[in-house]
């Protein structure tokens, strides 16, 4: 049984919430500066932030969460916050290699700070599937749960 529509998109706001704090006061320990997500996706939109920040929302929130619900949550191994460690991991990767380069940013972002920048989005992208898939859980059904933690 997949996880609740509810708690699907409580981990997809707490994660994006917690990525977005992350890429604003984490980022510029590893790059310095901020890394700003709105930005990036509205340079993809004409250049207009707003746009960027409800692509943001709208992908963190709803989209990718029900998408790991929907689609990839029984294909993915492990426990729920391993399912969504993975599942932040391909996000990434579509990120670093198909969404950045589209926003001016570079494959793997090598025209924002290179590997320091990928290293601090990676980071980020964990974090959001760890929320994502610890708070979306899974069914509640015991068996379900003994076989998921193998």
């Amino acid at each position: 049984m997949n996880p609740t529509i509810t708690k699907t998109l409580i981990g997809g706001l707490v994660g994006t919430l917690l990525m977005s704090l992350m890429m604003q006061f984490a980022a510029p320990m590893m790059i310095g500066r901020p890394m700003d997500i709105a930005a990036l996706l509205g340079n993809m939109m004409g250049g207009i932030y707003a746009l960027g920040m409800g692509a943001h929302i709208l992908l963190g929130v709803v989209v990718f969460p029900l998408l790991y619900s929907a689609l990839l949550f029984h294909l993915l191994p492990g426990a729920p916050w391993l399912k969504g460690l993975l599942f932040g991991t391909l996000l990434w990767l579509i990120a670093a290699t198909l969404v950045m380069p589209m926003a001016g940013a570079g494959f793997f972002m090598s025209a924002i700070g290179g590997i320091k920048a990928a290293m601090a989005a990676l980071l980020g992208h964990w974090v959001y599937g760890l929320m994502l898939g610890a708070i979306a859980g899974g069914s509640s059904c015991q068996h379900c749960h003994s076989h998921a933690s193998l």
